[in-house]
């Protein structure tokens, strides 16, 4: 072999070529391979050989990432032992399988002779298949899973990276820094980018819809000058609670749940400790100091997980009742919502009802003993049920029950308990045994938050829809749809989000409004509901009328309300039949460059409510000196002769018209968010049989808002991606009741007489728009 050498002690120049000729030593004896057992224990004893301190300190970042994940499965999944006792186990149970599994594959890694940090990368792969595991568990999608596994573990990496540089032993504090400056700033972009990537803006508060008189009474959200005692009552043996157990103020019986129940499973009986044939009656009482009798109000939560008891979630209203002279009582009823575990019993909903309809016999029962402090203090002839959730629906089947029971299936008494009042927050409304609940003669009121991402589509519309009274009925139904309110909030137990973990942390909450706000309006609401039907409160009507009157007690959002009662006389509910030509009545229909259509409202996810409505879509003039008879405008002309003489006093006796309509902007452009904020500008003329018109815009009475746009999830990549898609549709029908009183138009015009309406005209300026109207009818005070 020929090297080349510099001049050493030898002479040579350098540059000069020395010829050296090798021979190997033992020419004889070849090169033997170690043996495989050799090599597979030299590889396994190096297997942590390129796991230097930057790397491991990269572990520390994966390990966060595990602890937070099996914490969030902890939340998701708890077992009724008490939330540190869960996220203690399911943290410790995720280290140690972590800690095994990421060894595991290291020395797989190292026999496999791959020259990477095998330590680091066997805890990369388990953390991020951990992740991967818990959502898919938890009901999310392949993708979705996937992504927010290699989110995590990614994440987790670049922040134990910028620690490890930062912390690095015997560097210069120069070096340290800059090593940790760009995988933090790495961290920090993956974490902000998917966050704000076309993602949901803030919640900003709105002023009001115009102007409107203010109530002439006090804030029915602030606490009463009544003095109350609160206690429980209760089987006596909860093996969870001992407020329900040896704590209970007062024994209450059992009740068999048997005929109703299906799949009550055995564990589900462990961990309570009866069964559907023992179900007990719990509840949580406020009752006013003094003789009473008192309206009795029971208030029932949803479906929340089992573990998770939600009945001490509503003491923010039970004590405001109280206060108010109101007997208030949150139910339990813990044991028919689901588990992860034991997952919910069959047929609960009518299960929910039910048991309602037993604390009311169980409470009557108490109402007759003097040694209870029930006794004498219960007014049965008024009695309210407030409802969140699938409680919504349950209180709703509790006020009509023989479409669902019979007398003398141990509710022989039925007739005893006179439900005036039924309030539902966030209701579902699913059919049971093939039917749906219909209101008749009974007070209700529904709240529905628009940034409600467990009951997403606003179902409280289609009881309100079904709800009837009859003439001249004082009893009234009215819903509320509120920007910025969630579904949890309402419940102070329930925490924030609307979809239990790990899911639930892909919901954005920049667009909710803050817990505080969000049950200040179910204080006001709620108690002004029960003051006006239980109490005979009439002023706080005017607040289901026209929520402005009490925005002095609101907090700033937008709010779209519903209203109708027994005082108003319809002109055109678009029921009677399927020509668009023809209204209530025998009274006609007519469109002027309108595209015009009867059709079904739909909610959020397309599926028909049971109200229908006429549907005007429109486009700009076509000139800008455009005259009555070009501006786009739809006609309603009332049947004059042959009228019935209840119409002709109702009409005699109006003090105003009224209707719904829906902004439907947001089906005219692809961009639904941003036509959602377009909102319909419509002038009104009333035309008397003398021919007398007077003509106001109708924002003299209220403005139009724009529709909320409800974004529920971080990142819109999700949102087809989750629960079925069901968030993909930022914006569903929601109807404003607006409410004109003749005086403003007999002011316009003097000529015009109310008593002798013939003719109501639409005129729809500006465009292009869409809109939906219904119920339209004339009220009286």
């Amino acid at each position: 072999m020929n090297q080349r050498w510099p001049r050493s002690r030898n002479g040579l120049e350098a540059g000069e070529i020395m010829d050296i000729q090798f021979e190997p030593l033992y020419p004889e004896i070849p090169l033997i391979k170690p043996p495989l057992r050799q090599r597979l224990r030299t590889r396994i004893a190096a297997t942590y050989r390129y796991d230097t301190f930057i790397w491991q300190a990269a572990l520390f970042g994966l390990w966060a990432v595990v602890l937070a994940a099996f914490t969030l499965t902890a939340l998701g999944l708890p077992t009724g032992r008490g939330t540190g006792f869960d996220v203690l186990v399911f943290a410790a149970g995720g280290t140690l399988a972590m800690a095994l599994s990421a060894n595991v594959l290291a020395v797989l890694l190292a026999l496999a002779g791959l020259k990477l940090p095998r330590l680091f990368t066997g805890a990369w792969l388990y953390s991020a298949g951990a992740v991967l595991t818990i959502f898919r568990y938890s009901g999310a999608r392949w993708d979705v899973s996937a992504a927010a596994a290699v989110f995590a573990a990614c994440a987790g990496t670049l922040a134990g990276l910028a620690a490890g540089f930062l912390f690095k032993p015997r560097a210069a504090w120069s070096r340290r820094l800059a090593g940790f400056l760009l995988p933090a700033a790495a961290c920090a972009a993956l974490v902000y980018l998917p966050l704000h990537s076309g993602g949901s803006e803030p919640l900003a508060a709105k002023p009001a819809a115009g102007p409107a008189a203010a109530i002439s009474a006090g804030n029915p959200g602030l606490p009463g000058a009544v003095s109350y005692r609160s206690f429980t009552y209760g089987s006596g043996t909860d093996l969870h609670r001992s407020e329900f157990g040896e704590d209970a103020g007062l024994r209450s019986v059992s009740v068999d749940g048997s005929k109703i129940l299906t799949n009550w499973s055995d564990a589900r009986t462990s961990f309570w400790g009866f069964d559907s044939k023992s179900l007990p009656l719990n509840g949580r009482v406020w009752m006013p100091e003094g003789s009473g009798p008192f309206p009795l109000i029971l208030i029932v939560h949803g479906n929340h997980l089992m573990e998770d008891y939600s009945d001490e979630g509503y003491a923010y209203l039970g004590e405001l009742l109280a206060s108010r002279g109101f007997i208030a009582i949150s139910v339990d009823e813990n044991f028919f919502n689901y588990s992860a575990w034991t997952g919910i019993p069959g047929n609960d909903m009518k299960a929910r009802a039910w048991l309602l309809l037993k604390h009311l016999q169980q409470i009557s029962q108490f109402a007759a003993d003097s040694s209870t402090p029930f006794y004498n203090k219960v007014d049965f002839d008024r009695i309210g049920l407030i409802g969140h959730s699938r409680g919504g629906q349950a209180v709703a089947m509790a006020a009509d029950p023989l479409r669902w029971f019979q007398r003398g299936d141990s509710l022989e008494d039925l007739d005893k308990y006179h439900i005036v009042s039924v309030a539902a927050i966030a209701p579902t409304d699913k059919k049971v045994d093939n039917n749906l609940a219909r209101l008749s003669n009974v007070n209700y009121f529904s709240l529905q938050g628009a940034q409600d991402g467990d009951v997403s589509d606003f179902y409280g519309d289609r009881q309100y829809s079904r709800a009837t009274f009859d003439k001249g009925s004082s009893a009234f139904k009215a819903t509320l749809y509120v920007d910025g309110a969630n579904h949890s909030q309402f419940n102070t137990s329930w925490g924030h989000y609307d979809a239990s973990f790990p899911t639930g942390i892909l919901l954005s909450r920049s667009r909710i409004m803050n817990e505080e706000s969000q049950r200040q309006i179910a204080k006001v609401y709620v108690s002004a509901f029960m003051e006006a039907t239980l109490h005979g409160k009439t002023e706080y009507t005017e607040l289901f009328r026209d929520y402005r009157s009490g925005l002095d007690w609101l907090p700033a959002t937008s709010y779209f309300s519903r209203y109708e009662d027994g005082h108003l006389t319809l002109l055109a509910d678009y029921e009677e039949d399927y020509n668009v030509n023809t209204i209530r009545g025998g009274g006609t229909a007519e469109a002027s460059g309108v595209k015009l259509s009867e059709e079904q409202v739909r909610d959020r996810e397309n599926s028909v409510k049971t109200e229908r409505g006429a549907v005007l879509e429109w486009q700009a003039p076509s000139g800008a000196d455009s005259t009555d008879t070009e501006v786009p405008a739809y006609k309603l002309t009332l049947r004059t002769s042959g009228n019935s003489s209840q119409f002709n006093y109702a009409l005699s006796h109006a003090a105003g018209l009224s209707f719904s309509m829906a902004n439907l902007n947001y089906q005219l452009e692809e961009d639904k968010d941003t036509a959602a904020a377009k909102v319909p500008d419509l002038t009104l003329e009333l035309e008397s049989s003398d021919g007398a018109k007077a003509r106001l815009p109708l924002s003299e009475f209220m403005t139009a808002e724009p529709l909320p746009v409800s974004k529920f999830t971080i990142n819109p990549w999700l949102d087809d991606k989750i629960e079925d898609g069901k968030y993909q549709q930022h914006t569903e029908t929601i109807f404003q009741t607006y409410r004109l009183d003749f005086d403003r138009f007999t002011e316009q015009n003097p000529a015009f007489q109310p008593s002798k309406l013939s003719s109501i005209t639409f005129y729809l300026n500006g465009g292009p728009g869409k809109i939906m109207l219904s119920t339209i009818g004339v009220y009286a005070e």
